[in-house]
């Protein structure tokens, strides 16, 4: 072969390389144009730099120089293949493209706060313009703070063993409910104002929030845990009249100025005269909760003298105002995780 042809030839390949990699639109026909070119055993390029052998010694030079030109030619052909190939797969797939600009993007679902937090939260800025602090205690009570100092005879039911959470004490081998050692879960939020009461000395003026147990089945107005907001104001010449506006006044703030509020005779241990407090709203009348005077008993338990202060106490369940407020029938719903519920507030 003379020089002429030679170079020919390999202006010819390398033509024919670029055109072959231009139009490979997939790795398989990338692949395929490869090994026809460049293929180290039976590539054109090979077979073709053979020939360089059989030029004439003053032809090789020139040869040489046409060789290395067309190898960088295809070299070139093949880098911007492999580029061209590779940005394409980032953006397509068998099916189509996996990126279309066009389109909006994901949205990223932030989280909520759960309603009964709301609801305590909303429950704390309204008592707290009303002048009551927020005080916490612990969840696991022993009988003393839980009935003893509430007033609560041994004999009473609401300390059955069927109606409390009571839990089993290393070393012990059954629980005494009669026993101020027995421990269980508090069943009422009355037990923080009792630990309140027993090292602050009146004037006091407190709600506690927070969760309480006592066994129910749940359904749908009852669930085994639930929560509390329980209120006390203990004063000089506090009256049932000072329960009433503060009560009223709550409701107004929470459920709106067409709210009106009643008292129904009622009994519990730890007050005296006791109340359940009724709620007008919507043309219903609605339960909220117990409320009363504080019974002398229990302020001589903690160490005050009902001679020189008396006060009053009330408890309202947060699920029933959050329930009320929201129009929701079943508490149940309120624990069931489902964010296409909890998504609504």
């Amino acid at each position: 072969m003379d020089l002429e042809a030679f170079q020919t030839s390999l202006e010819a390949l390398a033509t024919a390389a670029e055109q072959a990699f231009l139009a490979a639109n997939d790795s398989d026909a990338f692949e395929a144009a490869r090994v026809k070119f460049v293929g180290a055993r039976s590539g054109e390029m090979k077979a073709l730099q053979k020939q360089l052998g059989s030029l004439s010694k003053e032809d090789k030079p020139a040869g040489g120089k046409k060789l290395n030109e067309a190898k960088q030619r295809i070299e070139a052909a093949v880098t911007a293949g492999t580029e061209r190939l590779a940005g394409s797969a980032s953006t397509t797939h068998r099916g189509g493209p996996l990126l279309d600009p066009t389109l909006p993007g994901t949205r990223h679902h932030l989280g909520r706060v759960h309603p009964i937090t709301q609801t305590i939260e909303h429950l704390k800025e309204i008592m707290g313009r009303l002048g009551f602090s927020v005080v916490e205690g612990p969840e696991v009570e022993d009988t003393w703070h839980n009935f003893v100092a509430l007033n609560i005879p041994e004999d009473h039911p609401a300390r059955d063993p069927l109606d409390n959470f009571y839990l089993r004490m290393a070393g012990k081998t059954a629980i005494d409910a009669a026993a101020h050692e027995a421990r269980l879960l508090r069943s009422q939020t009355s037990t923080v104002q009792i630990r309140v009461m027993e090292n602050t000395p009146p004037p006091v003026r407190i709600i506690s929030l927070g969760r309480v147990y006592r066994p129910d089945e749940a359904d749908a107005t009852h669930f085994p845990m639930f929560h509390q907001m329980e209120g006390l104001w203990i004063d000089e010449q506090v009256t049932m009249a000072q329960l009433k506006s503060v009560l009223r006044m709550f409701a107004t703030a929470y459920l709106g100025a067409d709210v009106n509020i009643r008292f129904r005779p009622s009994f519990f241990p730890f007050t005296e005269p006791s109340v359940e407090a009724d709620f007008h709203w919507n043309d219903s009348w609605v339960e909220f909760g117990g409320a009363g005077m504080v019974d002398p008993n229990v302020l001589r338990a903690v160490g005050y003298d009902p001679e020189q202060v008396t006060g009053f106490a009330f408890g309202l369940g947060v699920e029933r105002l959050c329930m009320r407020r929201h129009g929701v029938t079943d508490i149940r719903d309120l624990y069931r995780n489902d964010l296409r519920f909890l998504h609504q507030f």
